[in-house]
């Protein structure tokens, strides 16, 4: 007997009661969806994110600046003010960069995603990558750094106005170099190499007038600006890597470099011996001729770093390279960046100064130290009284003096009494009830 044949209907068909529920669940949905992604607006005001919209956060903004912080941190305190100064402008710049915060301590599987170990820790996210932030902390600092940090590696610049608009917004706390009549791909991996330490573009059209302004007469050229010490210097080639290099590593800082705390660590990566040289006061007009001298100097010796500084202005770092009040200054030394510098021989004071005659001693110290006429030193740890009265000095007083209390207060407490009738009970009541545990609390607090 021939089996009848089974018909099956697909378990898909659509019926009316299933596309009544599937829409009536987007309906409902729907709402959340928009509320989720309209809740953020680039304002200029800190985003608060927490489990429930970090996500949908990171995921709408290209760029965004993250503050994992707790309240109870003193650091996240001093910080907040800082960020809310920052937000508007960030969110005002070509490339809106958002501002947002997440109280770790209070969403700490947020925080342990994110693998947040202290407070605060500062991340920024690009197109959803995170990568940790260890810049500066001031708001117009950290406005400066981060546009920096999420610019273009290469900007291409069309016209005159796209030039001047570059390096009006570029700022002026880092170098910029332009290249006039170079494709990107020339420079681009040097950019890419020392992007956290100065701007890039290359310059495709323009007219006289900035070649006028940008003081170069032919093409190609890579131009490097110092705005903040109205510095410029210009590159004719060779055009291979390693030429392009060794330029951009010498332009990064400017001709003669003022010397001080921040500046110094901008010379941590320069391998150049720094030729140092010593005034009374940086301020003074004398100085400023002092200067000039050196510019040139530096112009022709691009192999080292030039780099002043006043004693009025940091007598300790003057004191490293036996400089007192009775030194005759200005006074200069090649100083290798760490424990030696070199001075030249039978000369104690090596520039005095005095108008053209400042020119004159300047070339023949060089000439003397290229020749190696010089005597090699090591540097001078601070005066006695200069130690004490740096921060490290302080500390180490203040601790000496705090140990010297101890010993004595110890010393006082198992001194020997004279004998007298009773028990050592007795003697230990003699001391004052009130004398005891203080002297214990001195001692635990110590």
């Amino acid at each position: 007997m021939p089996l009848p044949l089974l018909t099956t209907r697909s378990s898909f068909s659509p019926s009316p009661l299933r596309l009544l529920i599937l829409f009536s669940l987007l309906f409902l949905l729907s709402p959340a969806i928009t509320s989720s992604e309209n809740q953020f607006n680039l304002d200029g005001k800190v985003l608060e994110l927490d489990d429930s919209n970090f996500d949908a956060a990171i995921s709408k903004f290209d760029f965004i600046f993250v503050d994992f912080y707790a309240p109870w941190c003193g650091h996240c305190k001093h910080l907040a003010p800082e960020l809310e100064k920052a937000a508007p402008i960030l969110a005002g710049l070509n490339q809106p960069i958002a501002v947002a915060k997440v109280d770790a301590d209070k969403h700490r599987k947020l925080a342990s995603k994110h693998d947040i170990d202290g407070y605060p820790t500062l991340k920024i996210f690009m197109h959803g990558v995170p990568t940790e932030y260890y810049g500066p902390r001031k708001a117009d600092l950290l406005v400066t750094f981060l546009a920096k940090y999420f610019a273009p590696d290469v900007t291409v610049l069309s016209s005159d106005a796209a030039i001047n608009d570059f390096t009006e917004a570029a700022g002026s706390n880092f170098p910029i170099f332009i290249g006039f009549g170079l494709n990107e791909s020339t420079v681009l991996d040097l950019a890419v190499k020392y992007k956290k330490k100065a701007w890039f573009s290359v310059a495709k059209d323009f007219s006289d007038e900035i070649m006028t302004s940008y003081d170069f007469e032919k093409i190609p050229a890579l131009a490097a600006i110092h705005p903040v010490y109205n510095e410029r210097s210009t590159f004719y080639g060779p055009f291979e890597e390693k030429f392009i290099e060794d330029y951009i590593k010498q332009s990064l800082l400017p001709l003669v470099l003022p010397i001080s705390r921040d500046s110094l660590k901008s010379l941590k990566d320069d391998q150049r011996k720094v030729v140092v040289t010593i005034l009374e006061d940086e301020t003074e007009e004398k100085s400023k001729e002092v200067l000039e001298v050196l510019k040139a100097a530096a112009s022709a010796n691009r192999d080292l770093i030039f780099g002043y500084v006043g004693f009025k202005q940091w007598g300790d770092f003057a004191q490293s390279f036996e400089v007192d009040k009775k030194t005759l200054l200005p006074k200069i030394v090649v100083w290798d960046g760490k424990e030696e510098y070199a001075s030249v021989v039978d000369s104690e004071s090596t520039i005095d100064g005095r108008g053209d005659d400042t020119s004159t001693q300047v070339w023949r110290f060089m000439k003397d130290y290229r020749e190696g006429r010089v005597i090699q030193k090591r540097i001078a740890g601070p005066t006695l009284m200069g130690f004490m009265k740096s921060p490290i000095g302080v500390i180490i007083v203040l601790l000496a003096m705090c140990l010297v209390l101890v010993v004595v207060v110890i010393l006082s407490m198992f001194k020997e009494e004279p004998l007298t009738v009773g028990t050592r009970d007795q003697v230990d009541q003699g001391m004052s009830p009130m004398l005891q545990p203080e002297l214990r609390g001195t001692v635990k607090q110590d």
